[in-house]
């Protein structure tokens, strides 16, 4: 019998079932605990110091007992705190981002995605890299700095040389303005000696759901092909970390199993990487199941509704309070609306989930992975953003400054990266209205660069800041950072 030990590199060790079991009749026991749920919550809340907070987090059963909480007034606290932690860290300042589809291609059978082997109706196809230039193109025309590319499992089609081509092709290409200035990778679970690979190759975070972390229905799930492998899929993480790639994020597919084990197994993921590696993840992402073609999200047993989806990420917020937190298009316009304030910081938008959708003037829906619900332009994401007081950030200073990894956290931890996050959002933000925004977002953008330039607490900063601004409009001048 296996024995729970965040410190082992085994799976069933650090996602132990037997722990998961007794957290959740732990949080059932104690969920209308009124002085447990106050002492858990006290100890989430950030704490002011000279420089600027500091936040504990939470053990996975206590941000279990929290989520397990059906007292109205105390989830209005979590919430509550949760905002207070997102503006601690990460300010009101937004990640943007774009998923970009390389080939959907794929030796799986995973039950809940169509890319899956046996759908032999969906189209298949694979970008050359022309077409990944095409593609780069498009999405720099949009005003993108920041991709997570994807691809299927597929040693044949999509081997690591396909990948790491397709990285070198997408940082190659200056059009206009345009870079891309940070590649995410999202692929299948691989060797120390292909992490490695993806390092060389100047990756910024490697990026992997787990889908679930309950192995019985794991192995439902994945009923063929190498992803049935629990294990080595589970151990992914610190694979990574070995071939030294220190940014990486975690994530399940909410819907596929119930909420409470996958999120007992994600807080307890992110302890053993800091237990491990002396850092957690870098982000966690909350996708839900959607609806794509020959796949029907009613199916699963474990949907859940969009108050029990803010429950969630405002949980994972108290539980992980320096990670970055994402969503995606899979979300509508009001769901991530309200999950903005609970927690998150990096959203896609303007995004396309097909193979080759950028270059397509209507959106392609015979290659799509899911269904896109909130389907505005990236101007129209951004002007929401500052409508409703975000700063819409197209920076990637901490990555090309080698500030990741541990160096990331304990800038995050001691409040300093708030002196770099802050002024480089905002004269990246200023290159998007110069390159790419409507004269609406424009007029809206340069009035919130003027009131947040006032905002940043250091003069010298922010005189520093104000000048590269005026560069960046008056002399094409780019890519200032901090």
């Amino acid at each position: 019998m296996a024995i729970y030990n965040p410190k082992s590199l085994k799976a069933e060790e650090f996602i132990n079932d037997e722990e998961i079991q007794a957290t959740l009749a732990y949080a059932e026991a104690n969920k209308n605990n009124v002085e447990l749920i106050d002492r858990i919550l006290a100890k989430a809340r950030p704490q002011k110091t000279a420089t600027g907070c500091v936040c504990a987090g939470l053990t996975h059963r206590e941000a279990s007992v929290l989520l397990a909480c059906e007292i109205p007034e105390k989830i209005e606290e979590i919430y509550k705190i949760a905002e207070e932690i997102k503006l601690a860290f990460y300010g009101n300042r937004i990640v943007m981002f774009a998923p970009l589809y390389l080939s959907n291609y794929c030796v799986n059978g995973c039950l809940y995605c169509p890319y899956h082997l046996k759908n032999k109706h969906i189209a298949r196809k694979k970008l050359t890299q022309e077409e990944v230039r095409a593609e780069v193109i498009a999405l720099q025309d949009m005003g993108h700095k920041r991709l997570a590319i994807e691809a299927g499992e597929d040693p044949k089609n999509n081997p690591i040389e396909y990948i790491l081509e397709c990285i070198n092709t997408i940082y190659s290409v200056h059009h206009k303005n345009g870079d891309i200035r940070r590649v995410n990778v999202n692929i299948a679970a691989t060797t120390v000696e292909n992490y490695r690979k993806l390092k060389e190759a100047g990756i910024g975070t490697y990026i992997l759901f787990q889908e679930t972390y309950h192995k019985k229905s794991y192995l439902e799930l994945h009923p063929t092909g190498p992803k049935h492998d629990y294990d080595y899929h589970t151990e992914a993480m610190d694979r990574a970390m070995e071939g030294g790639i220190d940014d990486v994020g975690l994530g399940v597919l909410f819907g596929l199993e119930l909420y409470k084990y996958e999120f007992a197994g994600l807080i307890m993921h992110a302890e053993h990487l800091e237990a491990v590696h002396g850092v957690g993840p870098h982000t966690i992402s909350v996708p839900r199941v959607k609806r794509a073609d020959d796949i029907d999200p009613d199916t699963f047993d474990g949907g859940i509704d969009d108050d029990t989806f803010a429950k969630i990420t405002a949980c994972i917020r108290l539980a992980v309070p320096y990670t970055g937190m994402i969503i995606s298009t899979r979300e509508s316009e009001a769901v991530r609306a309200k999950l903005l304030r609970l927690g998150i910081s990096q959203i896609s938008g303007g995004s396309r989930t097909s193979v080759g959708g950028y270059t397509e003037e209507e959106r392609p829906h015979d290659t799509e992975q899911f269904d896109v619900s909130d389907q505005r332009t990236l101007d129209e994401v951004v002007r929401w953003l500052m409508k409703t007081d975000h700063i819409p950030s197209f920076c990637t200073a901490c990555y090309r400054e080698g500030r990741t990894g541990d160096r990331f956290m304990s800038l995050c931890k001691s409040g300093q990266i708030l002196n770099c996050c802050h002024p480089n959002a905002l004269m990246t933000l200023t290159e998007y209205l110069e390159d790419y925004a409507s004269e609406e977002t424009k007029k809206i953008g340069y009035a919130m660069i003027e009131r947040e330039l006032e905002r940043i607490p250091k003069e010298k900063v922010r005189e520093i800041a104000r000048q590269h601004i005026a560069d960046i409009r008056n002399s094409n001048r780019r890519d200032f950072r901090f």
